[in-house]
């Protein structure tokens, strides 16, 4: 409690003497976000905001947990695996919005840099960790599955689902930033009640304060945007919490935001083929049908939160029950 405690100041007190300085650079070097011109009007008003913000955050949990990186073995894969993929957001980020290539990695490229890093990530918990790779089985009383092999192929399905849905959230003033605090918040309390802490180490808090740090910035009306820098290395921080506690088969219940966002673009992108050109949401990721629908970003903001906090609170019951 008292590494993460000390860690979340850190990374607290870091964000918010570099971000004001940061913030003037991403500007100066015209890291500004593009805003679709089929998106919320609303949104129009944002185009030049400076984007890239994860970087600033990622160098405060960077030094957060830079006094406890030794603490417990399972600290640094966790912390590796979201750095990884905050780099490949950076890349992606860096091509669009800097070299003004629209798709920024190309599609094949972007998943074979993810996969590559979510496979050596697997394979250092597979034959080094010395932990049991099981995951509990939600719902089902003193039942985990022991995945064996099987660990690979099923921990790269949930790290790749998990960091899109991540990734997809991030759309809306503070909105990724505030799931991601609460979901963050519930982990570290799975690892110090579940596991005495000794699975994640000061990682959570570091994470924690980072983004709470950021949320001083990135709240409505945002001051910088963490684009897929910080939405991908923040999906990264969380998958990697999850599998390492063992909960990894309750994400669609505790991320539940992740899980609807991806969910909404499935739907939204097979019906619009289906029907040849026919929708079921007026803008999909969801949080933008909500947009449209007349909400404001704050509403969006605080109910998603707000449904995020329950989520937590159901899984935690159910964690219970097991």
């Amino acid at each position: 409690m008292l590494s993460n405690t000390i860690a979340l100041s850190i990374a607290f007190c870091v964000m918010l003497l570099i971000s004001p300085k940061g913030i003037n650079i991403l500007h100066r070097m015209k890291f500004g976000q593009e805003v679709r011109d089929d998106g919320p009007q609303t949104h129009l008003k944002k185009q030049g905001t400076p984007t890239m913000g994860g970087i600033l955050f990622l160098i405060a949990i960077s030094i957060g947990i830079l006094p406890f990186i030794g603490e417990v073995s399972g600290l640094l894969p966790a912390y590796l695996l979201g750095l990884g993929f905050g780099i490949v957001g950076f890349v992606d980020d860096y091509l669009k919005v800097v070299k003004h290539q629209s798709e920024g990695f190309n599609p094949k490229q972007k998943m074979v840099s993810q996969i590559v890093i979510s496979l050596l990530y697997i394979a250092f918990l597979y034959f080094y960790s010395g932990r049991a790779n099981d995951f509990l089985l939600p719902f089902v009383k003193e039942t985990s599955w022991s995945l064996g092999i099987l660990f690979f192929p099923v921990s790269l399905f949930i790290i790749t689902a998990t960091d899109t849905g991540a990734n997809f959230t991030d759309g809306i003033d503070g909105l990724c930033s505030s799931v991601t605090a609460v979901i963050v918040f519930f982990l570290f309390l799975v690892d110090r009640i579940i596991l005495g802490g000794a699975e994640l180490g000061a990682l959570p808090g570091a994470v924690l304060g980072g983004l709470l740090g950021f949320l001083c910035f990135n709240a409505h009306p945002a001051k910088v945007f963490m684009g897929d820098t910080g939405s991908l290395a923040l999906g990264g921080f969380v998958v990697a919490m999850a599998i390492q506690t063992g909960t990894a088969l309750y994400i669609p219940l505790f991320a539940f935001v992740y899980f609807m966002e991806v969910l909404s673009v499935i739907m939204q992108v097979t019906y619009f083929k289906m029907t040849h050109g026919k929708r079921i949401f007026k803008m999909a990721p969801i949080h933008h049908h909500f947009e449209l629908l007349g909400w404001s970003e704050t509403q969006v903001v605080t109910i998603f939160t707000i449904i995020t906090i329950l989520a937590c609170f159901i899984t935690g019951l159910a964690l219970e029950m097991t």
